[in-house]
């Protein structure tokens, strides 16, 4: 059994922080890129851009980071309320049905109701089932209603 602790990742985070960002970016695609990582991440905190939470596993007196979530804030100027984009959920392979990615959800849910927020949204690779199930179980609701667009430049 693993004991998790949520933690609300800041600048002392980021050595910790890092390798999660950039294995979640290798999950994505992407080319390693370990300081590129720690540049983003340094960059998004310090301009508070975004929240970043990370769940610390504790087993024989050891601790290590098991994932995190980050989140940006955005509004709905329909409904006239905050928004937060749950941009990036990661949990380490070994420790994905543990708990983890749930508790991130949470912890990710607390912070929109303290901030009055209408919700959390976010998107996910079409094949990446796995993630789907999870959303689907922590009450996320599938919007077949829009089509997202992206416009690149």
């Amino acid at each position: 059994m693993i004991d998790i602790r949520i933690i609300h990742g800041g600048f002392e985070h980021i050595e910790l922080l890092a390798p999660l960002l950039d294995a979640y970016r290798q999950f994505y695609g992407q080319d390693a890129d370990l300081e590129g990582a720690r540049s983003f991440l340094h960059d998004r905190i310090g301009n508070l851009e975004s929240v970043v939470y990370f769940a610390l596993g504790a087993r024989e007196g050891r601790e290590f980071p098991l994932g995190f979530v980050q989140l940006y804030p955005s509004f709905s100027t329909v409904s006239m309320q905050r928004v937060w984009n749950l941009n990036d959920l990661y949990v380490t392979p070994e420790f994905r049905r543990h708990g983890v990615g749930r508790a991130l959800i949470e912890k990710a849910r607390q912070l929109a109701v303290a901030t009055d927020a209408k919700g959390l949204v976010l998107s996910t690779a079409h094949d990446n089932h796995e993630s789907q199930a999870l959303y689907h179980q922590t009450g996320f609701i599938r919007d077949d209603e829009f089509h997202h667009y992206f416009l690149p430049v």
